[in-house]
């Protein structure tokens, strides 16, 4: 399998801005370093599994998310998916924003 390592930093980065973290505040809370997190996200570094499944863990998100920019839909309308692959980078970070909200009251 390719791992697009380029668009793997990217998604780690809309992540982590769609979360509201600025990249030092992640990489503390991922316990890596500013620069190697900064390295990740231009795609200048590959992370190690580790660092990568503590990424996974502090955004929030699925590895198969950040790997491939897909998320396992088994359970999701194919219509919903439809929809969404047709928004935008400003309308899916807002379709994020919704989701965390719907998350919290649920907790």
């Amino acid at each position: 399998m390719y791992i697009d390592f380029d668009s793997l930093g990217k998604r780690i980065a809309q992540r982590r801005i769609a979360l509201g973290y600025k990249q030092n505040e992640l990489a503390e809370k991922a316990d890596l370093s500013n620069n190697y997190l900064s390295n990740i996200e231009n795609g200048h570094s590959i992370p190690s599994l580790t660092s990568f499944a503590n990424l996974c863990i502090q955004l929030e998100t699925t590895p198969d998310m950040l790997l491939l920019g897909t998320i396992k839909t088994n359970d999701i309308p194919q219509s919903i998916i439809d929809n969404i692959k047709l928004c935008d980078d400003n309308s899916l970070l807002l379709i994020s924003d919704i989701i965390q909200c719907i998350l919290k009251q649920q907790k």
